[in-house]
């Protein structure tokens, strides 16, 4: 009952925002912890009351010493009875409540849900990045930046929480005690924390530094892993496996070097801790035995005093280690954060509003747009696509075919012009929207690891099985389904395709796709070589299919193999992100530009190169 009291106090998921998280460590830190200030509070609360009653075991040792030592044991109960019950309701009550409920929070609260928050937000803000962000980076590398920095930033909390919390109160639980027993008592403690708070300044920031390096060492080599497996079978296929192991071996020496840093830097604090630590230790005997010469103070207090600073040197080691991860976390965090907490490219406008489909009108008003500087891909681009209307764009690889779905699906914002869907400046209204009104079906498709049936419904998830079923048929999924078969033993449209789709066939994954537009049955469908893995067999059973798909749609399709495009109401040839030709298959071939030069010089139906 109480486990799950402390269990449910934070939420793994945290409050619904997917905010752009603070870019600086401890800016970060706070956006997390302000909403559970009250769980953070009373864990601090009840540690600094279980800490103190520790403390207090200390001094009751002394005056039991003195008591014993000067007093009568037959009246011993009698003249100390109120002491005694003192000390065992702070023993045996407040220092076990205050300590188990410390533990609770720590344990079930901070431990369990701490790291879920912070990971779960990062998660949703970056997944909500642009193409580009993904393109630019290996998902391996991003995805250990979201693991570890919500690892990273609750470890931080619970150190501060066990370490620098802990030797704070006990400092001062210290500095009160001998002050008020003999202030010289105070000199070895106070030189100690001067000397262990230069090592803290000093010695500890360059930790931060070289775990930031280790943090990113670790990404790296975990990215290039990643990105072997992925691509296993380009391994296996030219026979790799030993050029793999050199790529990625380099990525581990840069690691172990990174590491071995870190553990010298480490390794020269430890040294001077033992050395201030020894003082400690020798000067308070020593001024003890001096205090207790001069009858300045009693036997008991000598006992408090050096028991304490045992307890303080056993701790300062363990502390400082405490005091070490914190700053490793730290440069964790650092690190992490200059990837998880980059502002997003693409966003809604202010005040941005949903797209209102009424026909599905399309218009490239003058549009431009390039990756960079260098790399102008998209210029002056004028068309206007009528609601309905079928249009086939042609061209070489890189006239900018798949760009201009992209920009149409606002992957990209164009950098001049506009694009608008039934007069409506798809900038000022919805990411959400826009894509919602869209179908497509590339060609190069990947499918969630996840199952059958969830695929195909992934455009549409409250889809019927019914629904699902029949769109199955329609783009001819039900011929291969009965012969699948994952490891767990799930079989058809319970089973498993593997991550992006390895498990099936590129005519298999490129079915799917296309049994997943069917269900969506958005107004605007746009196909980029939607058939291109499809035998011909195939591809003939499902252009009907998708003829009766493109009925009453404004449909953008996109291929090579321009047999496939033919009978587009018209074909839009580009060359270099201009416009060369528009017309009909039959008017275009008439024209004898660089489309009838394509269509003669077609083999197979591909496109030759050059």
């Amino acid at each position: 009952m109480l486990t799950k009291y402390f269990s449910t106090l934070l939420d793994p998921k945290g409050p619904d925002d997917i905010s752009q998280p603070p870019s600086t460590v401890f800016a970060f830190l706070r956006y997390y912890l302000m909403p559970i200030k009250g769980v953070i509070f009373a864990t601090l609360l009840f540690s600094g009351i279980a800490t103190g009653t520790e403390l207090m075991l200390y001094l009751y040792l002394g005056n039991l010493v003195d008591w014993m030592t000067v007093g009568n044991p037959a009246t011993f109960f009698q003249e100390h009875s109120t002491e005694l019950i003192w000390m065992l309701v702070v023993i045996a009550v407040i220092r076990p409540i205050s300590l188990l409920i410390a533990r609770a929070l720590i344990s079930f609260a901070l431990v369990v849900n701490l790291g879920s928050r912070i990971r779960w937000h990062n998660h949703r803000y970056v997944v909500r990045q642009s193409l580009s962000f993904f393109q630019n980076d290996f998902a391996g590398r991003i995805s250990q930046k979201v693991m570890q920095t919500g690892n990273a930033a609750r470890e931080a909390v619970l150190n501060v929480i066990d370490g620098v919390w802990l030797l704070v109160v006990y400092l001062v639980g210290i500095a009160w005690l001998f002050t008020d027993v003999d202030w010289r008592l105070l000199v070895p403690v106070v030189l100690w924390i001067v000397g262990y708070t230069l090592v803290i300044v000093f010695m500890v920031p360059s930790v931060r530094g070289r775990s930031a390096q280790v943090s990113e060492a670790n990404s790296q080599f975990l990215g290039q892993m990643v990105d072997g497996y992925t691509n296993i079978q380009s391994i296996k296929l030219f026979a790799t496996d030993q050029q793999e192991d050199h790529h990625a071996g380099g990525y581990l020496i840069k690691l172990a070097n990174a590491f071995h840093s870190l553990m010298s830097a480490i390794v020269n604090m430890t040294v001077v801790l033992t050395v201030l630590n020894t003082f400690l230790i020798t000067s308070t005997a020593a001024i003890s035995i001096y205090l207790w010469q001069t009858d300045a103070v009693s036997v008991g207090t000598i006992a408090i005093a050096n028991a304490l600073i045992m307890r303080v040197n056993q701790m300062s080691g363990w502390i400082l280690r405490t005091i070490n991860a914190l700053f490793e976390q730290i440069g964790t965090i650092q690190n992490g954060i200059e990837t998880i907490s980059k502002p997003h490219e693409i966003v809604d406008v202010a005040g941005a509003k949903p797209l209102k489909l009424s026909q599905g009108a399309i218009t490239f008003d003058n549009m431009s747009f390039k990756y960079n500087e260098d790399n102008q891909v998209i210029e002056q681009f004028q068309l206007s696509i009528k609601a309905g209307e079928k249009i086939g764009i042609v061209g070489r690889s890189g006239a900018g075919k798949s760009t201009l779905v992209n920009l149409l699906l606002r992957f990209y914002d164009v950098n001049s012009g506009r694009i608008l869907i039934d007069g409506q400046d798809i900038s000022k209204c919805t990411q959400q929207s826009l894509r919602a009104e869209i179908a497509m079906v590339t060609q190069d498709t990947s499918l969630l690891h996840r199952s059958v049936r969830d695929n195909i419904s992934y455009g549409k998830p409250d889809a019927t099985e019914a629904q699902i079923i029949q769109a199955a048929k329609l783009a001819e999924v039900d011929q291969f389904l009965p012969q699948l078969v994952d490891p767990q033993g799930n079989r058809g449209y319970d089973s498993l395709v593997g991550e992006r789709g390895v498990k099936l066939s590129g005519g298999q994954r490129q079915r799917i796709a296309i049994a997943r537009v069917i269900l969506k049955d958005a107004p605007i469908l746009v196909l980029d070589e939607a058939t291109s893995a499809l035998d011909s067999e195939v591809e003939q059973a499902i252009q009907s299919q998708l003829t009766r798909l493109m009925e009453k749609k404004t449909v953008i399709a996109i291929a090579h193999r321009l047999s496939t495009i033919a009978a587009m109401d018209r074909l839009v040839v580009m060359d270099a992100g201009k416009i060369l030709e528009i017309g009909s298959h039959q008017e275009l071939l008439d024209q004898g530009g660089l489309y009838a030069q394509l269509w003669a010089r077609q083999s197979g139906g591909f496109l030759a190169k050059g």
